[in-house]
């Protein structure tokens, strides 16, 4: 009987599993980190086709779901840097004022009412948010054409305080 891995075939299997891995390694370094503060792991990312599919795709696995855009002259842009506070119904901040790295945010809130404000340019909107146990929540920010998003250039990576 022989063997599958003859000296003929070893390096093409040496070949294909490299590539697989350097695959995983490139898909995994493209994933938006995972980030905690005050007990509530959150993600945002969205930049680019490939992690802006990603986001997509875990959203739903997500109990909140945040989207930013500003409005133009065609629709919208998506926008990121965008600084997020989501408050309790007692008005603690378990997320507060951290920095969107892509236009799309996911939290994990346990069920309950929210206030989320989403702060770009020196624009600020609020929204309340409902989370219900097994149903994922979404809330869309979509600020005035007349945000100056030049202005709010910050860090791409959230700074998660303890």
């Amino acid at each position: 009987m022989k063997s599958f891995f003859s000296p003929v075939r070893l390096p093409l299997f040496a070949a294909v599993c490299g590539a697989a891995l350097l695959g995983a390694i490139s898909a995994h370094a493209a994933t938006p980190p995972i980030f905690m503060t005050h007990g509530v792991e959150y993600m945002s990312g969205g930049i680019g086709p490939d992690e802006a599919e990603l986001m997509q795709i875990v959203s739903p696995r997500w109990a909140a779901t945040f989207e930013f855009a500003v409005k133009d002259h065609k629709g919208a842009d998506l926008a990121a840097n965008v600084h997020v506070t989501v408050r309790d119904k007692s008005g603690t901040a378990l997320l507060d004022n951290v920095v969107s790295g892509g236009p799309l945010m996911v939290a994990r809130l346990e069920p309950g009412q929210y206030e989320v404000e989403a702060q770009l340019g020196g624009q600020s909107l609020k929204q309340p948010l409902q989370i219900t146990a097994g149903w994922p929540a979404k809330a869309t920010f979509l600020f005035p054409a007349s945000t100056d998003v030049a202005s709010s250039v910050t860090a791409a990576a959230p700074l998660a305080k303890p």
